[in-house]
């Protein structure tokens, strides 16, 4: 799932972000000028994200310079004892993951721009877990696959790649980020990166990936955005 939206909907009504934003401006300021509040910021949002059904904590900065949002008023946590990624569809092999498991398999290190719709970006940021190619050859993708879908465990968001798109050596289920391993929300414990792609094509709290033969558009196309959110300069090729 993004970390960032066009809009949220609360009690019915399309509530803009940079409108809210701005309401909330002077607070955030306030917070940001006092280290000892920004300390406990983050597990700040991930508690609040549980009983928030309006979605204003994604208005809120955390100090990494990422912002908290999720699709849903509250959204499982996952760990060592209970996380599953499930791989199906046009797969020979089809394989349910645990998070032991998928910290075994051989690990990759990308270093790239976490950039949103909404204007904000972390750039340099390291993520490190295991390259999608990697899971697809393992699964042995059929000859009429075509195209990935990814599900969430937040039981709402889902996203879609090409799959010349997922064999790519810069796209990750990854396990860690900032050399950290992700926050519940951050989309963790396991999240998708797709570094040549504006953020919301990276699935947070990844839950499934189905081999498809078409693309089947995300949750956020349905609302307009790009079915293939490449960045600006990005090697489309590689």
């Amino acid at each position: 799932m993004p970390d960032e939206a066009p809009e949220r909907r609360a009690e019915g009504a399309p509530v803009g972000r940079r409108v809210l934003l701005g309401t909330f401006a002077a607070g955030i300021a306030g917070l940001a000028a006092a280290p000892y509040l920004q300390r406990g910021w983050e597990g700040f949002l991930g508690a609040a994200s549980q009983h928030d059904p309006t979605g204003l904590t994604g208005l809120l900065p955390d100090p990494g310079g990422f912002r908290y949002y999720s699709v849903v008023g509250s959204v499982p946590r996952k760990d060592d004892t209970d996380y599953e990624l499930r791989i199906d569809g046009l797969v020979d092999r089809p394989r349910t993951y645990t998070l032991p498991e998928l910290r075994a398999l051989p690990q990759s290190r990308i270093v790239g721009d976490a950039v949103c719709t909404d204007g904000w970006r972390v750039d340099g940021t390291p993520f490190r877990g295991v390259r999608l190619a990697d899971l697809l050859d393992a699964a042995g993708v059929r000859a009429e696959g075509a195209a990935l879908r990814f599900t969430c465990f937040d039981g709402a968001y889902s996203e879609s790649l090409t799959l010349q798109q997922a064999r790519r050596p810069d796209v990750l289920v990854a396990l860690t980020m900032q050399d950290k391993p992700i926050t519940h929300a951050h989309g963790g414990p396991a999240r998708l990166y797709v570094a040549p792609m504006y953020f919301y094509k990276s699935a947070k709290w990844l839950s499934g990936i189905t081999v498809t033969d078409r693309v089947v558009p995300g949750y956020w196309e349905g609302y307009g955005y790009e079915v293939d959110g490449w960045l600006d300069g990005a090697d489309r090729a590689a």
